[in-house]
């Protein structure tokens, strides 16, 4: 791209960007109700109850759409419950706000680390616009989910795998990964890479964390928490669910889907054992398959994709998926109720933004083996020749 170009970018995707904000702000401003927070507190109540912290209480959120209805319990494993406790120590509603301030403040500060390592100011700026645009953070901020200390985990410790602080990167990690365990396929890629210090450090991480639930509550909480999951294949549909699963079941073909996410996942194993990419590719492939491999890949998903896609932020096509991830989910929302074909094409934008996302990701990888064998094979010396001279 022209300097031209990128300027010209650049400033549409501002304009996009401050637009989508207008869009969402009166959204947050106006809404009194708990949502996922009320779901969170109550499964924190319950546990501190003794009781099952999966279950349905007054506080669960219920989702009544347009062709969609399902009670929206605690998904999150065991260890989430001791946070929920904290959540019910003030009344739900001002512990919401509360929560919903820090989670501003820390994705505030991941930003401002993540935008710190471009180098061009102007394109720090658009990017920082384009971060506070997203779709998948006004509607963390709208739910009262948790995700947004999560990101600045994920993105300090991709900052770090940068610099070569493997052990203190794979902390962070086991913390992402012990609160949303579909993140594991980033540990994995980088145990099959070679990179064996984060990788090791983020198991022991996500294990000792995940062993807090088992001694305070016993080995139940764990058959409460995977039974709920196991039902839960009807949200797969939900619009705002980007993953191979939610396009598939709205393709009507939903098994596709597992197929999908199976082939994905199996071939960069592969292509991880045996080709060792850099880290920061590694950890690009691992957290966007993190996300479209899932059963549920919410839009809030990804926003742990910030660091990829700043990384192929010069790729043209990777604006094209950095403006999709911005269309407010109330729009999205909307499609809900209307004919199939509809959902799988407006409605699915930010599960095909993930797609176009790997096919970036795919295409660059595929450039880069391309001219390292292109090198190689400038590099290997002639055989030489002891033919000997032809008789004139």
């Amino acid at each position: 791209m022209t300097a031209a170009t990128r300027w010209i970018a650049g400033f549409f995707i501002v304009i996009a960007g401050l637009l989508a904000i207008h869009a969402e702000f009166p959204r947050i401003v106006h809404e009194h109700g708990l949502w996922d927070f009320g779901s969170f507190v109550a499964s924190g109540r319950a546990a501190s109850e003794g009781l099952n912290p999966y279950g349905i209480y007054p506080l669960t959120l219920r989702v009544e759409l347009p062709g969609f209805e399902s009670w929206n319990p605690n998904l999150n494993p065991p260890v989430s419950a001791l946070l929920f406790q904290a959540f019910d120590m003030a009344d739900p509603h001002v512990a919401y706000q509360v929560w919903r301030w820090i989670s501003v403040a820390v994705y505030a500060a991941a930003i401002l680390l993540l935008v710190s390592q471009v180098g061009n100011r102007a394109e720090a700026l658009v990017i920082a616009v384009w971060a506070f645009a997203l779709a998948g953070f006004w509607d963390t901020l709208f739910l009262g989910q948790i995700y947004l200390p999560l990101v600045f985990a994920g993105i300090a410790a991709w900052l770090l795998l940068e610099r070569g602080e493997g052990f203190w990167a794979g902390l962070l990690i086991g913390i992402v990964v012990a609160m949303k365990p579909n993140f594991l396929v980033w540990p994995v890629l980088l145990f099959l890479s070679g990179r064996y210090r984060p990788a090791v450090a983020a198991f022991v991480t996500a294990c000792a964390i995940s062993l807090v639930p088992l001694v305070l509550y016993g080995p139940e909480v764990y058959r409460q928490w995977l039974e709920l999951v196991a039902a839960d294949g009807e949200r797969a549909l939900f619009l705002t669910n980007g993953s191979f699963s939610g396009l598939a079941a709205r393709a009507g073909v939903p098994f596709l889907g597992l197929v999908l996410g199976f082939l994905l996942l199996a071939g960069l194993a592969a292509w991880a054992f045996w080709r060792r990419p850099d880290v920061l590719t590694v950890s690009a492939m691992a957290l966007l398959a993190s996300v479209l491999a899932s059963p549920l890949g919410w839009i809030h998903y990804t926003l742990f994709l910030l660091p990829v896609i700043v990384r192929y932020w010069h790729r043209p096509a990777m604006r094209v998926v950095a403006l999709l991830l911005i269309i407010p989910v109330p729009f999205i929302i909307d499609q809900l109720g209307k004919p199939a074909w509809i959902q799988l094409t407006i409605g699915s934008v930010y599960g095909w933004a993930l797609v176009l996302c790997l096919a970036i990701l795919v295409t660059d990888e595929w450039r880069r083996i391309r001219q390292n064998e292109q090198r190689t094979s400038a590099a290997m010396p002639l055989p030489e020749c002891h033919c000997r001279p032809s008789a004139s």
